[in-house]
This record gives C-alpha cells, structure tokens and sequence, in this order.
C-alpha cells in the first residue's frame, strides 16, 4: 500500500516504513504527525483519487530527526553600479519515519 501526501507545498509518494524529508514541522524528535491531506490511496488493486483529497485517508507518522539542507550560495549584483552581495542559506527540514497509513 502507498499514498501520494502533500505537505509543505509538496507531494511525497509513500509506503509504511519510508523516511521521508519534509518542509519544517513544528515537532520535537519522538512526537507523532498526522498527514490528512491524501490525494492518493493505492492498495493493491484498487486505487482512491481525491477530489482533491481522499475522504478519511490519513498517514501517520513519527518525527526521526530536524536538520537543515546542504548550504547554497546567492550571489547579487548591480552592473556598472559596484554593488555586489554574497549570501547562503540552508532550508531547514523535518525528517519523518512513516508508521501507518489508513484508509475508514
């Protein structure tokens, strides 16, 4: 069985036992998610499409790890004007281990 979430403006394909990273969720290590926005519930054979989410679908899941992405560096610059800026950033993001997903 798989389903295919959206969480953070994304969509993520998962089966029980994945671990997935996620846009940051506000959860300590340990605590459980619940993910109710499902658009798609395949079990075997049969397959639920939402319009746009799958009524009473939900994956649970439990909070591994938060951590931030590797660094990218922005660079802008004005022409002829000798303005130049140097940035990074680092994307933080939950790390989640799914447990349970259930269809009522």
């Amino acid at each position: 069985m798989y389903a295919i979430i959206e969480t953070g403006g994304k969509q993520h394909r998962v089966s029980e036992g994945d671990v997935i990273a996620v846009e940051k969720l506000d959860a300590a290590p340990g605590e459980s998610v619940t993910f109710e926005r499902v658009l798609l519930l395949a079990d075997g054979e049969k397959v639920a499409v939402g319009q746009p989410y799958v009524e009473g679908a939900k994956a649970l899941g439990r909070v591994v790890a938060q951590g931030k992405a590797r660094k990218i560096l922005v660079f802008r610059y004005k022409p002829k004007k000798n303005v130049r800026k140097r940035f990074g950033h680092r994307q933080p993001f939950t790390r989640v281990l799914v447990e349970q997903i259930s269809a009522t």
